[in-house]
């Protein structure tokens, strides 16, 4: 696996402008891509674009895919681009970064409480201690060599 990450980070936005932000990940069928920029009026997107343009499943199973999003989440639509989809997700969905901090801040008390990790964390905790943990082993290596 390969991973690459990039951040620059401004105090403050340019004038008439807003927060802006590029995100890509890779996979075996999709790359899936987070926008915010001027075209999207400073508001993230994500776009779905196939990495082969010949899958003649890709489409089929991209639409079954977003039923089980659609079932959660009533009106997020994909809708064609040149290179692929974009995502359109309700107004109704967008709470603002204030209210999503508060959101994570009550999840996060909520766990707290009750003195566990979700269940859907624990391999993303066990996977990050083990790569920087032998990242550290390796390090020691190499630094004694």
């Amino acid at each position: 696996m390969h991973a690459r990450v990039s951040v620059t980070w401004g105090y403050k936005a340019p004038e008439g402008t807003g927060d802006t932000h590029y995100s890509i990940m890779r996979g075996t069928r999709t790359n899936l891509i987070i926008k915010q920029g001027k075209e999207e009026n400073y508001k993230p997107v994500l776009y779905i674009e196939p990495v082969n343009k010949k899958d003649a499943d890709f489409e089929k199973d991209l639409n079954e895919a977003l039923q089980t999003v659609q079932a959660q989440f009533p009106g997020v639509v994909i809708e064609k681009t040149a290179k692929g989809w974009r995502t359109v997700v309700p107004e109704k969905y967008n709470t603002g970064h204030e209210a999503h901090f508060g959101q994570v801040t009550e999840s996060y008390l909520k766990y707290l409480k009750e003195g566990k990790l979700p269940d859907w964390e624990v391999p993303n905790m066990i996977t990050k201690y083990y790569i920087t943990t032998s990242a550290l082993e390796l390090a020691k290596k190499s630094a004694a060599k």
